[in-house]
């Protein structure tokens, strides 16, 4: 039994939530965000908060039940407060520069990168080293955030590159004579 799934989703003050031809829509202070939902899994709107349960006992809809709950949290966590991620570049040269819906990156090639932001999510930098993204999909943050820290992920040697905020970078020691 899921143990995430049995709990339901408290839907906050200033937030409404409505299911309609297979889609819960939730609507609240900073946008709209909806999900297509899960045949294996059934929602209930109730008294202030939104339940999921199976639709029967397969191990398919067990298995859809806590993640759809998960789904659902994140969906009244975006349009409330809003998910942001931050990343931190690393090296000698390397910096990043926002400019409307674009950010131009400088790291060590020999031409800039341009990385187009896409509708819905924020894109500040407060120094040239940090790149702060935000928005209120959670999957949407994560994945720009991802697409930018391939440009140039953080090597082990030097620890030059992209990384999120407090991620540990494994350092090697170099050769030795």
């Amino acid at each position: 039994m899921s143990r995430i799934g049995k709990r339901p989703v408290a839907i906050p003050n200033g937030v409404t939530a409505d299911i309609a031809n297979g889609t819960l829509s939730v609507k609240g202070p900073k946008g709209t965000l909806t999900l297509s939902l899960a045949d294996e899994v059934t929602y209930k709107l109730e008294d202030g908060s939104v339940s999921v349960q199976p639709a029967n006992d397969s191990k398919r809809a067990r298995s859809f039940w806590g993640m759809q709950r998960t789904l659902v949290q994140n969906l009244m966590t975006g349009v409330t407060e809003g998910y942001s991620k931050t990343l931190q570049i690393t090296g000698v040269g390397y910096r990043a520069n926002a400019q409307g819906k674009n950010l131009k990156l400088q790291l060590g090639y020999s031409h800039d990168v341009d990385f187009a932001v896409p509708e819905g999510i924020e894109i500040r930098t407060p120094d040239n080293t940090t790149i702060e993204i935000s928005g209120i999909d959670k999957q949407k943050v994560g994945q720009v955030a991802a697409e930018i820290r391939r440009w140039r992920k953080p090597e082990p040697y030097k620890g030059k590159g992209i990384k999120y905020r407090g991620e540990y970078v494994f350092r090697k020691e170099g050769k030795k004579k």
